[in-house]
């Protein structure tokens, strides 16, 4: 913090170590690479393009080499709907990579004040944008089975995480560090109880939960939301995989890469969850106790700066 100015984190956050912030904060782009965390491996795709791209190929790759290895099932986890999921669609078209071997397992759905999770037609859904831009836009004679596509809704939330283990677990889960430090809608004030009992913590699986107010923030940002900070259009629950789902994969892929220019939101979360201490406060920090990748764009590798730069404006007279 600034020496002439100090003062206590809001109350509405979990994790409020200043001395770790201050920390993880000065963490440079040359040295975001360098996890003392064994099992995470941390990477930068620096253009933004090839970031992207990379995360296409990264998807399609998995599932034709699974194809090629004759497996009779691949287990995806896959997190909220993205634009890019199109360009999996196409490629997997344009190249003519059968799916029936694919099962995907969604990490997450909006619900309402009651649990109820959303409708497959309610256009704020994942479901809905998950066949928008993905499921739907795979031909018919390639595309896998529905009875192999899921999402937690309020039927099954409470056996999801149980229907990934009757799979083996998912071969990848795919995703990224919410603004909060979330996995999944797997929210850091679910973590308070656990604290001082991480073990405690990775046994715990899929659930409906309340989610905190910075992911109601971030998440009335994105498209689906109208990209118009609409929070009134984000619903107060979720159905969302815990932990234990994580902590069952072979692999957790994770590719922060949200934002360009000067407002990246993940710069900061990012470090803080690969770079701090392992605490069900900031639940991305388990990324460092399980096998798992973290690819990062240019952007979000960039450092962390908090100092102000000043701003002018010439006026001709």
């Amino acid at each position: 913090m600034d020496n002439h100015f100090d003062y206590e984190l809001s109350q509405y956050l979990e994790f409020r170590d200043k001395d770790v912030c201050r920390r993880v904060r000065q963490i440079t782009r040359q040295e975001i690479t360098n996890s003392s965390a064994d099992k995470l491996k941390i990477r930068v795709i620096e253009h933004e393009t090839a970031f992207h791209f990379s995360y296409v190929m990264n998807i399609v790759a998995g599932i034709k080499r699974a194809l090629d290895e004759g497996r009779k099932k691949y287990v995806l986890i896959l997190p909220a709907p993205n634009p890019n999921y199109a360009f999996v669609a196409k490629m997997l078209n344009d190249l003519n990579i059968p799916c029936h071997h694919v099962h995907t397992f969604n990490m997450d759905e909006y619900a309402d004040e009651e649990g109820r999770t959303a409708p497959k037609d309610w256009k704020g859904g994942f479901q809905y944008w998950m066949y928008h831009d993905l499921f739907d836009r795979i031909r018919p004679d390639l595309r896998m089975p529905e009875d192999q596509i899921h999402f937690p809704n309020t039927s099954n939330v409470n056996d999801y995480s149980t229907m990934l283990e009757d799979m083996g677990g998912a071969d990848v889960c795919y995703g990224g560090i919410g603004w909060c430090g979330h996995i999944a809608f797997f929210e850091p004030h679910l973590g308070r109880e656990f604290v001082g009992d991480i073990d405690g913590y990775l046994d715990q699986g899929s659930r409906i939960v309340d989610l905190h107010p910075i992911t109601v923030c971030q998440n009335c940002l994105y498209a689906d939301a109208g990209s118009a900070g609409d929070w009134s259009w984000v619903p107060p629950k979720a159905a969302t995989i815990g932990p234990r789902d994580l902590k069952n994969s072979k692999l957790v892929s994770f590719w922060n890469g949200f934002g360009a220019g000067e407002s990246v939101w993940q710069r900061f979360i990012t470090r803080l969850a690969a770079f701090g201490p392992v605490t069900p406060l900031v639940p991305a920090s388990i990324l460092q106790m399980i096998d798992s990748e973290l690819v990062l764009s240019g952007s979000v590798a960039a450092d962390c700066s908090t100092e102000t730069s000043e701003r002018r404006i010439e006026i001709e007279i």
